[in-house]
């Protein structure tokens, strides 16, 4: 067994710390010790986009960092993105109201993607939306619910309802 290596990152909002070998991924450290489960593995190898969270605000595959990688960073997960325990995030509710998921193995990944897509471009258009979600893949959807999502959630965070 390889040596553990001491790490501490926020993730999210919450102080963490803990040990990984070198070779433990990002993904597994955030399922095994953090405890967010809402960070899927699909692929493991980047293309599915299913274990996408935030490290220090920019979207990543967490599949494909070390957990060494990210000490000392500020990682969010599905599981961070809301406000508190009773309320959602408007992309989460654009999900739910648009039916942007159907088995919801990559909804968490989705989801994530489309809030730093949406911070980055408040105002995109469809083919902007679909250019932005190319990196994450679904096979139930038709991806139509997660274009229409992503439009309303994109109406919501600029403080209006238009779709």
């Amino acid at each position: 067994m390889a040596d553990q290596i001491p790490l501490s990152m926020t993730v999210n909002g919450r102080a963490r710390r803990g040990a990984a070998e070198p070779r433990l991924t990002l993904a597994d450290f955030l399922r095994e010790q953090a405890l967010c489960t809402g960070v899927h593995l699909g692929c493991e190898h980047g293309v599915c986009g299913s274990c996408t969270v935030l490290m220090d605000g920019e979207a990543v595959r967490s599949c494909l960092l070390f957990a060494v990688q990210a000490d000392g960073a500020h990682i969010t997960t599905v599981e961070g993105l809301a406000p508190d325990d009773e309320t959602l995030h408007p992309v989460q509710e654009a999900f739910r109201d648009c039916h942007g998921l159907q088995c919801g193995f990559c909804t968490p990944g989705f989801v994530v993607s489309v809030a730093a897509f949406l911070e980055a471009n408040p105002d995109p258009s469809d083919d902007e939306i679909r250019h932005g979600i190319a990196g994450n893949l679904c096979r139930c959807t038709g991806y139509q619910g997660i274009v229409a999502a992503t439009r309303q959630a994109a109406a919501a965070l600029r403080g209006g309802n238009d779709e």
